[in-house]
């Protein structure tokens, strides 16, 4: 196998293929803010990946569940960027949901992905 994840696929009406590999992407969407409502989108965020036949991780999603890591700490949310940008060495793309616009930790990750020449696609959840 070529490192990527060989899963069984569905396309957006929820039909199984067999053995398609998922492409590993790395979200880029705001968190910090209005935590609530970001954190909704970037779920929505995770769904669009996953329909499109992707396997998606965002950190912050990850990173800031209780007990783990606290956003509001500076040196912790540095932490968790650094963490999650970590991810991107074994990630095909990193997509960008830019509907709520592009915070300073997106662009952190934008810059970490042109910078190990990564694919970078900017996408919309909503039109």
């Amino acid at each position: 196998m070529n490192g990527m994840i060989s899963m069984p696929s569905s396309n957006r009406l929820g039909t199984v293929s067999r053995h398609k590999q998922m492409r590993r992407v790395i979200v880029e969407s705001p968190y910090a803010g209005d935590v609530e409502q970001n954190t909704e989108y970037a779920r929505k965020c995770m769904h669009d990946c996953l329909m499109r036949g992707e396997a998606p991780f965002a950190s912050h999603l990850l990173y800031t569940q209780p007990h783990v890591l606290d956003d509001l700490i500076p040196e912790q949310r540095n932490l968790g960027i650094e963490a999650g940008l970590a991810w991107g060495v074994v990630a095909e793309a990193s997509v960008v949901y830019i509907d709520r616009g592009i915070t300073s930790g997106m662009q952190k990750g934008i810059e970490r992905a042109n910078a190990c020449g990564r694919l970078i696609e900017y996408r919309r959840l909503y039109k």
